[in-house]
Formats: structure tokens, C-alpha cells, sequence
């Protein structure tokens, strides 16, 4: 693991996946967010409150996180602050894990954390500890980034991995952290993993139906390498009166060619009812 980034005001996480999951060339990696992002054709209604969109290589997953991300555009300048979920691939701990940088950093640019509400929240939520270590090496936040830097204009995001931890404790720090109308909620999560394309489809839609009816007691460790940051949505979603609607729902065979052992891809958005 790479020497962990200093805690103090200096301090900005710098990429760990930039040339790997996405272009590190900063017009390289623009122009294909921006061509994922015209593909997508159905855009006009207000912003969803929250999305879940995937976290693999842009090659993979850009078409079906554009999905997700295409449908921010009317809040370019209404949303301010990106709570932003996902899984912990590497670090293993109980709770969430916050981070003690002051920005995240991508080829597009620096993103600021939103500092004030890291401190709150590690204050009065004892699931959540400040952790760089689970932070350092892990792509499920980093890679929903130049998507949003793309698609809005002046954010802050509030990072959070989720380790082990029960729906309900999930689901109470994204209730505290929910906003008005500036506040964005992202859950990074892919769904099943190296099935061949005939089961994926079946155990993504299936996946897709739970989620769609908010049902998280419904979701498997299997369905979803996020299954721990969607149950708390589902969860908190249920109780504020969120309806979900799934917008795409593919996998590496759709995108790729290769439909051997394929991961599936889902983009799900969040509105008021």
C-alpha cells in the first residue's frame, strides 16, 4: 500500500487508478465521460435525489454509470454536496470510513471534502471513524468522480467505504447527512460477478426488481459487491418516500464482447414521490 496521505489542510488524496480504470490524460478522460454522457438520450425532469451507479473500468462500465450520471445534468448548478457510498475492496473494519483529506484529486481537477461534515458526523455517529488507510487504494469512490466533475459545476463531495456494518447504521448516516435540494446522494456499487451472461442477466434483474421495490432485506452478498451502502439507501430511502426506477441495466458481455464470466452493471436513480 502506498505511504498514506498527511492528515492536515495541504492534504489532497491523490488518484490511485487514473491510467488503469480511466484515462490519466485529463482531455482523454473529458472527451470520454462527455461521449458516455451524449449517448444517453432520455435527460429532461428534475434531478434525482440519489443514484447507484457502477465502479469498474470506464471501458466496462462508463456507458451504464452515464446512465446515472446524465440524468444529474438539470442540477449542474443546484447540487452543492455529493454524499458519496461504496464498498471497501481491500481494508477490512467495522462501519464506515471517513477520511481525514480536505479534497480528492482526479486528472480533471481537485474536489473538496466537505471537512465540516466529516467532523459532525465522526462526532455524533460512532459507526464512523476517520480511516485514510481503507481510502488510499480504493476505486469505488474515486471512479464516480470525473463523472461528477463533469456533470455538475461547483460540489463538494462527503466520501464514506463502508465496512461491516447493519442496514440501519448505514441508513442513519446518510439520514443525517441528506440535505435539501444541494445535497446528491451516490451509491457506487457493481452487481454479480463472473457469472457467465445468461445467469448475470437473471440474477441482475432480480437484483434490479429488490431494488426497485426499496426491498434491501431481499439482496444477497452476491448481488451486489455494494450491497451494504444500497441497503442503508434502500433503507433510508423507504422511510423519506423515495420511489427508485432502474434506467440501465447491462453487463461486461453488453459492453465488452466477452460474455464468459461477466460482472454486472446497474443504474438506478431515486426520485421523490
Amino acid at each position: 500500500m502506498r505511504k498514506l496521505f498527511r492528515k492536515d489542510s495541504a492534504n489532497v488524496r491523490p488518484p490511485a487508478v487514473a491510467g488503469r480504470f480511466y484515462p490519466n490524460n485529463p482531455a482523454k478522460l473529458r472527451q470520454m465521460v462527455e461521449n458516455f454522457l451524449h449517448e444517453v438520450k432520455a435527460r429532461a425532469g428534475s434531478a434525482p435525489k440519489a443514484i447507484i451507479a457502477p465502479h469498474a473500468g470506464y471501458v466496462y462500465s462508463g456507458p451504464v454509470a452515464a446512465s446515472a450520471y446524465a440524468r444529474l445534468a438539470p442540477a449542474r448548478d443546484t447540487i452543492k454536496r455529493v454524499v458519496l457510498l461504496g464498498p471497501s475492496h481491500f481494508v477490512a473494519f467495522d462501519g464506515l470510513a471517513a477520511t481525514g483529506a480536505a479534497a480528492f484529486s482526479t486528472p480533471l481537477g481537485t474536489v473538496p471534502v466537505d471537512t465540516a461534515a466529516i467532523r459532525d458526523i465522526c462526532s455524533r455517529l460512532p459507526q464512523v471513524r476517520v480511516r485514510d488507510e481503507a481510502h488510499a487504494d480504493e476505486h469505488a469512490l474515486e471512479v464516480q468522480l470525473p463523472f461528477l466533475q463533469v456533470v455538475l459545476a461547483d460540489f463538494k463531495i462527503v466520501p464514506l467505504l463502508v465496512g461491516e456494518a447493519r442496514d440501519e447504521e448505514v441508513a442513519e448516516v446518510i439520514k443525517a447527512l441528506w440535505g435539501g435540494v444541494e445535497t446528491c446522494l451516490v451509491i457506487s456499487s457493481d452487481l454479480s460477478h463472473y457469472h457467465d451472461y445468461a445467469t448475470a442477466q437473471q440474477t441482475d434483474s432480480a437484483t434490479a426488481r429488490a431494488i426497485e421495490s426499496l426491498n434491501w432485506k431481499e439482496l444477497g452478498v452476491e448481488q451486489a459487491c455494494g450491497r451494504m451502502p444500497i441497503c442503508g439507501l434502500l433503507n433510508a430511502a423507504k422511510e423519506r418516500g423515495l420511489q427508485c426506477r432502474t434506467v440501465d441495466l447491462r453487463n461486461s458481455g453488453d459492453t465488452s464482447g466477452d460474455r464468459d464470466r461477466v460482472v454486472g452493471y446497474g443504474a438506478f436513480v431515486f426520485t421523490q414521490n
